[in-house]
């Protein structure tokens, strides 16, 4: 979309050379002055309306089409940018009613073309798809129209093959490369998908320099490049936004976050709502309080990701906030049935009754296991038939299905679990996870859980090792180079259970193999990035102090726990610190109980150890709050360093003993 040609003013050559420069800002400065003096100028209005839309300020745009309609209605054109403009700010309806103002036959096919994209915006894919079938089909939008609506009505292959159809006539076009992606991504083809994402941020790089794609990860400071239409045509926002889904997806959660930092640089307030909502999702562990805010933020905006409001509830319920979650389903019950399918409405309903009626949300998540079980044994049957019927593709679709239906399975059966494991019932979570095996033998989430809950029930460590092994040696089978960093792919935490698993059925070898693989691996990390901390044998040597702390022999759990975090200046953390006190706690209760007595050297160790976690431990949290909690800590209380001396004061206090 170009300006009409117009008599040049002394200001016109100034900005149409800012224009050429893409500097629109500074021309929309310059335009708006020229426009206080001459409140009709046609040229001003005309560079204003475009450089507005440049920048993508589709409102702004159409008040200054609006104006040149009105003052020169003779004009085509305008009227054309005019609902462009609108359709662009996401005015539907006022853009549906100026289109009917074209009446040039020449402007006939822009007019429908117009309004499919409308109907499309709009939900109205019968419609659009009417308005589509109305453009000759050898017009180069035709094919990439009907490709769009194929994608909305979930046909990922006919759609991709349009897409591809349009590239092969059109030529390289990122948009299109794009959606290609976008297509393999709703198949779950990730290694296509990244392939064209890979692409289209090569084209951006290559050809926009200017757009400093990358720049921000590498910690250089660089002033936002704007919502242009430039920016827009290289389609990179959307692309690093698929790549840190896909990454996200596949739980590389670090590429995922980098993704993000990598897109051009644009101020919070230019942020679309792809990529607000992205940066709250994937910064939730770190930033729980903004991510929060966020995405309420984008509830309340005219147009957010569908996904956004199903987003908000499960992560509201998942930090427990089961009332935040039950007000915003009733606030917003206009969105429940255009946003949530039945499936996920019944599990977010199940989960916020755990809060008040435990029983009667188990009894809720066992109508949907019912049905899910139901489809799963049907979708079973399909993929038996296609195996013996040898149809390849009856047999890929019919898995795709069982994965599906399994993914929403697995979460029902760990909510249901959850409610007897938080009375610490582990039978009777043993007993749900063994009616599932059928489905889930073969599930990663419910393999550890398993373990977890075998583990748990301390006379069944035999039978963890079986589910922990399989999971933990996976990271580092057939690994030649310390390089790779398997084994911290693992949690501290699993690692830990494994080898008290080990320890507890007298395999101390193979806790000893295990935690110097540990070893070895940190030692390679302090090498590479000597800052970085690292907790994973700290904690697994926590671990077993705990254990043996339980089992009463005190002298050899505190020892072990002590010597696990030196260096105090890289082993102490938030976690490592909630294990240690726990240990200094249950001591201290035995110790005020005289239930135990400890030599005076062993005292002189834990207050020795207390001294050095109050020299370190001044700037790391004790606890990391809730991030909704209204009633904070306060901010002197909540350091290691405070909860160290108050610890070494009941050691003076039980003991008698001082220095």
């Amino acid at each position: 979309m170009m300006p009409t040609t117009i008599k040049d003013g002394e200001y016109t050559a100034t900005v149409y050379k800012m224009i050429k420069d893409a500097r629109y800002g500074d021309a929309i400065n310059i335009l708006s002055n020229e426009l206080q003096k001459h409140v009709k100028s046609r040229a001003a209005l005309s560079l204003l309306g475009y450089c507005y839309y440049h920048m993508q300020d589709f409102t702004n745009a159409a008040e200054c089409y609006e104006q040149l309609t009105q003052l020169h209605p003779e004009v085509e054109e305008y009227k054309l940018y005019y609902a462009q403009s609108l359709y662009g700010a996401g005015a539907f309806a006022e853009a549906m009613k100026a289109t009917f103002l074209l009446d040039n036959p020449s402007s006939q096919t822009k007019m429908v073309k117009l309004q499919a994209a409308i109907k499309y915006r709009e939900g109205e894919y019968a419609s659009a798809k009417s308005l589509v079938e109305q453009l000759p089909q050898d017009d180069p939008d035709y094919d990439v129209d009907l490709g769009c609506l194929l994608y909305k009505e979930e046909e990922y292959e006919k759609a991709c093959k349009k897409f591809m159809t349009s590239m092969q006539v059109q030529g390289y076009q990122p948009v299109l490369a794009y959606n290609i992606a976008l297509c393999h991504y709703k198949l779950k083809q990730h290694a296509p998908a990244l392939k064209y994402i890979d692409e289209i941020i090569e084209h951006g790089i290559r050809e926009h320099p200017e757009l400093s794609v990358g720049m921000t990860t590498e910690g250089i400071e660089v002033r936002s490049v704007g919502n242009t239409l430039v920016l827009r045509d290289t389609a990179l926002i959307e692309a690093f936004n698929l790549k840190a889904a896909i990454k996200y997806q596949l739980k590389k959660y670090d590429a995922a976050r980098e993704a993000l930092t990598d897109m051009p640089p644009r101020s919070e307030e230019e942020l679309d709502p792809v990529t607000l909502h992205n940066q709250a999702l994937m910064n939730m562990d770190s930033k729980p309080t903004e991510g929060f805010e966020k995405l309420t933020f984008l509830l309340q905006q005219n147009d957010f990701p569908q996904v956004t409001f199903g987003n908000l509830l499960l992560l509201y319920c998942k930090y427990e906030y089961f009332d935040l979650a039950a007000d915003v389903l009733a606030e917003n019950a206009h969105l429940t049935y255009k946003f949530l399918t039945p499936y996920l409405y019944k599990f977010l309903d199940a989960m916020i009754t755990c809060q008040t009626a435990p029983e009667e949300a188990f009894r809720k998540f066992d109508e949907i296991t019912a049905e899910l079980t139901e489809q799963l044994r049907k979708v079973t049957k399909q993929v038996q038939d296609a195996r013996h019927n040898r149809d390849d593709e009856a047999l890929k679709k019919a898995l795709h299905d069982y994965d599906e239906v399994l993914e929403k399975y697995v979460p029902v059966l760990m909510a249901q679990a959850k409610i007897y494991w938080n009375r610490e019932n582990y039978d009777m979570v043993e007993k749900i996870f063994r009616k599932s095996v059928e489905f889930c033998n073969e599930h990663d989430t419910w393999k550890l859980n398993v373990a977890h809950v075998l583990f748990m029930q301390e006379n069944k460590y035999k039978e963890a090792i079986g589910f922990y092994e399989p999971i933990v040696k996976k990271h580092y089978d057939n690994v030649s180079t310390l390089s790779s960093l398997q084994i911290l792919n693992v949690s501290a935490v699993v690692l830990a259970n494994l080898c008290v698993s080990y320890i507890m059925t007298s395999q101390n070898e193979e806790a000893e193999e295990l935690m110097r693989k540990i070893e070895k691996e940190e030692e390679q990390i302090s090498y590479d990035n000597p800052d970085k901390k690292v907790f994973h044998l700290c904690i697994v040597n926590l671990v077993i102090g705990n254990l043996y702390c339980a089992k009463g022999n005190y002298d050899f759990g505190i020892s072990r726990v002590i010597k696990s975090l030196e260096p105090y200046n890289k082993k102490l953390g938030t976690d490592t610190w909630f294990y240690a006190k726990r240990c200094f706690l249950s001591l201290l209760e035995n110790m005020a109980k005289h239930m135990i007595m400890l030599r005076d050297s062993v005292v002189q160790d834990c207050v020795q150890f207390l001294e050095h976690c109050e020299l370190h431990g001044k700037d790391v949290l004790a606890v990391i709050e809730q991030p909704l909690e209204e009633d904070r800590l306060h901010i002197g209380k909540n350091t290691v360093t405070y909860e160290a001396r108050v610890l070494k004061a009941l050691f003076y206090e039980v003991t008698g003993w001082n220095q």
